[in-house]
């Protein structure tokens, strides 16, 4: 059952009416990574059951007096960069720091906010920290005590956000309680979804509606998808009323189909023969009776199998080759983003090595001002700052899942988003960029992640398209935020994909038009560069833009003994030489310019030397830079010390540490206290301290050894007096992952 189907279970006159239409709530969100958009869309849901109308968008499409329209306000932020908010809340924030704003001008908004953060960086949920700050400065008044999320958490995120999502929706039942007469929505009770995907209008107006297409209506679901056995035209009040007006000889038209890249100039050609007073072809390449018994002969037969039948259902290679098959290239129209142009994907750890690392340098030519007219723009960054890169699913996973749903007869059909409400912000999901006129295939490898792991709200909405009363509750009870160890031990630790759990219950029927409300938007995944100074420019065109990065692919095995591979990984290591690709530039606080004649120390394990090497080439034609001393840590000398041949060259003094290389561990931290002296004359000299690498444990145990050296040099009597010293007299840049 749905909710929009029981409301009038809910339906209530008189001055109740009027408390539920005054039930309104604005959550507001600023993610980087997807997290806070997520755990918004969780918030709504809760926030729905209890019968409030909610809008949820991101902070930067909100102006700051549209606060002032609704009694509720959640604020979901994450921290990013060096205590940064979200580039989607950055203007936002920007508004809260007028200095005409009043003290009071946000006196009527009641809210409260949820961080999110990493107790691994310095400055850990700094972002929601200020928002929540800044807007009891500006009268606002907190509803209900905030809280922070540590992605450092044993249950990551969900540690800290379902208890205080739960006592949330207590509070809200407490302190505004629904009117007589009206209940909470149930868990078993859907609630309707917000975006759905519709079949496209025909491609041309004048054509005959497609008998294929036409089969599909969409339904509602009532716990198990239901697919309509009677054809329906798109077209209102279009209904035919024989069967033999568009009767296909369908073996015929299997031999009309051809494989082609451009299938409308083919049409055309196709146009012209049949039109030639001198073709003697028939109306159609089948025989001859069928195309007189349909009406537009050509147009019928051969557009709906040239322009919209996926050509690998005819292809004459080879079924086998298609799971080898890669990703389309095809570029999506994704907003502030630039071609880019692979030119090396080079393996820098031995084929044999436990990690494949990629050094990948990209070409991004100059674009057309889209401000300056005759002028161009070029694609510009600084060390410390990152480019996101989209991946794409491969085709044997898009296709295992439409073979698994039943959606072969609508996967090569066009599509387009359609928002539930009327008055909804966004017509389709948000970072959602598909190509114009995208099939259901297309949306799969292109817009929706169908490998990641799935979220808790994800086996919650599953359970309304199955009949099986046994999976039904299965999936209930990974869903219970009291059922956490077995929801962990299902998708996490074995890092269960969402293409594997619903072959694992193949019970589970979802519509397609419901994939936007099923399936998370493919995110981009950003990688800090790894070139400055004069790799910047191309050496053979100083036209474009040299892009260098350092990559480490994810790929292991889990505890099933399954052999994981990251998605944007996966993608990545299937990119050839010559492959086009649309990137975007995201541009972070980094090292201020006039500190580049200060020393530098760094401290680096890893690929963690990818922005170091950054900001090393961007000093190294400034006669007047600093030394620079380098703290390098991996595994093995042999197989993943980056850019050795280059420290040298660049005058960077390196000291290594390779935990493998001998029977005791080395780490950095341990090179660090061996170097104390050392250190402490960089820390005298007023050096900028860069830490670089994995997040977790590594960046504070090197900030404690960075403190312990300065014990042992005299510079401070302790651990706590000489963190107080380190972070007012040097500068400190942290770029961990």
């Amino acid at each position: 059952m749905m909710a929009s189907e029981v409301d009038d279970d809910y339906a209530i006159s008189g001055n109740g009416v009027t408390q539920l239409e005054s039930r309104r709530m604005l959550i507001l969100y600023g993610s980087e990574t997807g997290n806070s958009q997520d755990l918004a869309g969780d918030l709504e849901r809760l926030a729905e059951r209890l019968h409030f109308k909610t809008v949820v968008c991101e902070m930067n499409d909100v102006e700051l007096n549209a606060l002032l329209q609704y009694p509720l306000i959640i604020f979901v932020l994450s921290t990013t960069g060096q205590g940064e908010v979200p580039r989607n809340a950055i203007k936002f924030w920007k508004s809260l720091l007028r200095r005409r704003l009043p003290p009071t001008c946000l006196q009527p908004v009641s809210f409260t906010t949820f961080g999110l953060g990493d107790s691994s960086y310095s400055k850990y949920n700094w972002a929601a920290r200020k928002l929540h700050k800044r807007l009891e400065q500006l009268g606002a008044t907190e509803f209900y005590p905030r809280g922070e999320a540590d992605e450092r958490h044993d249950d990551g995120i969900d540690g800290t956000f379902l208890p205080w999502s739960l006592s949330l929706r207590s509070h809200l039942l407490k302190e505004y309680p629904l009117p007589e007469g009206v209940s909470p929505i149930p868990p078993d009770v859907q609630l309707p979804p917000k975006f759905t995907l519709e079949l496209a209008i025909n491609m041309d107006s004048s054509d005959e509606p497609m008998p294929d297409r036409d089969r599909y209506e969409v339904g509602t679901c009532d716990g198990a998808a239901s697919v309509p056995t009677t054809p329906k035209s798109l077209n209102e009040g279009q209904q035919h009323t024989r069967q033999d007006d568009q009767v296909l000889d369908r073996t015929a038209a299997a031999f009309s189909h051809v494989d082609i890249s451009e299938p409308e100039l083919l049409e055309q050609a196709l146009r012209a023969e049949r039109m030639s007073i001198n073709s003697n072809a028939y109306s159609a390449r089948l025989s001859e009776q069928t195309a007189k018994g349909i009406p537009g002969g050509i147009d019928i037969l051969d557009r709906p199998n040239v322009l919209r039948d996926h050509p690998s259902k005819y292809s004459l290679e080879d079924s086998s080759n298609v799971k080898e098959a890669l990703p389309p290239s095809d570029r999506l129209p994704i907003p502030r983003s630039w071609p880019a142009m692979l030119r090396m994907n080079r393996r820098v750890t031995p084929a044999d090595h436990w990690q494949d690392v990629r050094h990948l340098v990209f070409e991004v030519p100059m674009q057309p001002s889209a401000t300056k007219r005759n002028e161009f723009d070029v694609f510009s960054y600084v060390p410390g700052d990152a480019v996101t890169i989209y991946p794409k699913n491969f085709p044997v996973d898009v296709q295992a899942l439409i073979d698994l749903m039943g959606w072969q007869e609508v996967a090569d059909l066009p599509f387009e988003h359609r928002a539930s409400r009327q008055d909804a912000l966004y017509s389709q999901p948000r970072n959602c960029y598909p190509l114009p006129g995208s099939t259901l295939r297309q949306l799969l490898l292109h817009n929706y992640d169908i490998t990641a792991i799935p979220k808790r709200m994800f086996f919650q909405d599953i359970a309304f398209y199955t009949t099986d009363p046994m999976h039904q509750e299965r999936l209930r009870e990974f869903a219970n935020p009291g059922l956490s160890d077995e929801f962990y031990d299902y998708t996490s630790r074995p890092r269960r994909s969402i293409l594997e759990v619903l072959q694992d219950f193949p019970s589970v029927k979802i519509p397609y038009q419901h994939v936007p409300a099923i399936f998370p938007v493919m995110r981009g995944r950003e990688y800090s560069v790894a070139s400055g100074g004069i790799l910047l420019r191309g050496q053979e065109n100083q036209d474009v833009t040299r892009v260098e990065l350092l990559v480490a692919l994810v790929k292991y095995k889990t505890v099933l003994r399954k052999t994981r591979q990251g998605l944007c990984s996966r993608y990545l290591a299937s990119l050839t030489p010559g492959t086009i690709i649309q990137i975007t530039h995201r541009e972070y606080d980094t090292i201020q310019a006039n500190f580049c004649r200060r020393p530098l120390l760094a401290i680096a394990p890893g690929t963690g030397v990818a922005p170091i090497r950054a900001h090393v080439w961007d000093r190294y034609d400034d006669r007047e830079s600093g030394e620079v001393t380098l703290f390098f840590g991996g595994r093995n000398r042999e197989a993943d010390f980056y850019f050795k041949d280059e420290w040298d060259r660049l005058g960077v003094k390196v000291f290594t540490a390779f935990s493998r290389d001998q029977p005791e561990k080395i780490y950095v931290q341990d090179r660090i206290r061996e170097q104390a002296l050392l250190v402490c004359e960089y820390i005298k000299k007023g050096a900028v301290i860069c830490i670089c690498g994995s997040s977790g444990k590594m960046p504070e145990a090197v900030r404690t050894a960075l403190y312990d050296a300065m014990v042992i040099g005299k510079l401070a009597p302790n651990r706590e007096a000489a963190k107080k010293s380190l972070h007012a007299t040097n500068p400190i840049w942290e770029e961990v992952w």
